[in-house]
């Protein structure tokens, strides 16, 4: 990581990106990526693509392959104001309610940003013995304000959208941690893979699509789209991935997974198994370090979409190990990171630009 790479990766995370207003986030995004691609594609809803064209004397530059990531974060909408001016949330994304009495957060409104505090009632005036889990109907927000109209007089009404504040930090040299790592740190995971083909001269075989995708959090909308748009010969994803090391995991039903332990490299029905081995294969000669994984019906990440796109596409998933997702307090282990980045990398320089992933010819 570069200085220019690692101020990128601050600038990046501590940028808002929420589902469906991703737009800044993606600019800063695009900005960092164009010295290091030939063109880029951004469609109607936001979805970011660079572009680097195969080397024009292959006989295999138009065969695609695509690295992606997503760029949303987790976040609320206002639902409702009150009268004397409290707001009330809904959902955009998988956002919990837990977790949020007491945090600080950012309403993003045209006039700009507008500061507010998850309220919650005081220890002292509730009856513990009784006391449960919020739901997202007891959440409300406190922006100071008296009246509705005094809400309504700082921009905010129904359907503005709210973040938390926490921003990017490290902990003890070895960890990133702060808010929407899931899946921002992808998005920069596979910028930094086009920065290094470019700034090592890499002449690829065959064209890649660098994807940084939209609204992956409310159903994998973004790849949905760009998938049908590119059509690839191959996907290879990045998302996260639970570590099951810290409290309140059961390894028996979600694995033994860990941050500092290397890619977490997914089996599934959706993971094509010949690309899957042939990253294995690559892991293995460049000796990066794994972890294995299964799912069930679906990876639960933009794999699935690109993997069931048109008449389908042979793709793969690489996850980073990452604690306490859907938190302001997302923990990742630098190493993985770098290993993730290194990774692709190397599948990317292995590839031939030929190759047939079908299980039967």
């Amino acid at each position: 990581m570069t200085d220019t790479s690692k101020a990128f990766l601050y600038a990046y995370l501590n940028n808002a990106s929420p589902t469906g207003f991703e737009s800044s986030g993606q600019q800063l995004w695009l900005d960092y990526l164009k010295p290091y691609i030939d063109e880029y594609i951004v469609d109607t809803y936001g979805t970011a693509v660079g572009v680097i064209h195969g080397d024009s004397s292959s006989p295999t530059k138009d065969y695609k392959v695509v690295i992606e990531a997503h760029s949303d974060e987790i976040s609320w909408f206002v639902n409702y104001i009150s009268d004397d001016g409290y707001l009330y949330v809904r959902r955009n994304g998988g956002s919990d309610a837990l977790i949020a009495p007491s945090m600080r957060v950012n309403l993003h409104t045209k006039q700009g940003v507008v500061e507010g505090v998850f309220g919650w009632p005081a220890i002292h005036v509730r009856d513990l013995a009784k006391d449960t889990a919020p739901k997202v109907t007891d959440l409300f927000i406190d922006v100071g304000a008296a009246t509705k109209d005094e809400v309504l007089a700082m921009g905010i009404h129904v359907g503005t959208v709210c973040t938390f504040v926490d921003g990017l930090t490290e902990m003890n040299g070895r960890y990133f941690v702060g808010r929407a790592l899931d899946n921002r740190m992808g998005g920069f995971m596979i910028a930094e893979v086009a920065r290094q083909l470019k700034e090592n001269g890499v002449k690829l075989p065959f064209t890649l699509y660098v994807v940084n995708a939209v609204q992956e959090e409310i159903g994998l909308r973004g790849a949905e789209m760009i998938a049908r748009r590119l059509k690839p010969d191959l996907a290879i994803c990045t998302d996260v991935t639970h570590d099951t090391q810290s409290p309140k995991y059961d390894k028996k039903e979600q694995g033994d997974l860990k941050c500092g332990a290397g890619p977490v490299l997914c089996y599934g029905p959706a993971v094509q198994n010949n690309v899957l081995d042939f990253m294995i294969d690559v892991a293995d000669t460049h000796e990066i370090a794994f972890q294995r994984q299964a799912v069930s019906r679906s990876t639960g990440t933009d794999t699935d979409a690109f993997a069931y796109a048109a008449e389908g596409v042979a793709s793969a998933l690489i996850s980073l190990p990452l604690k306490y997702m859907h938190t302001t307090v997302e923990t990742v282990h630098q190493e993985d990171v770098q290993a993730v980045i290194r990774l692709m990398y190397s599948v990317l320089l292995t590839l031939k630009g030929d190759e047939d992933f079908r299980y039967i010819k």
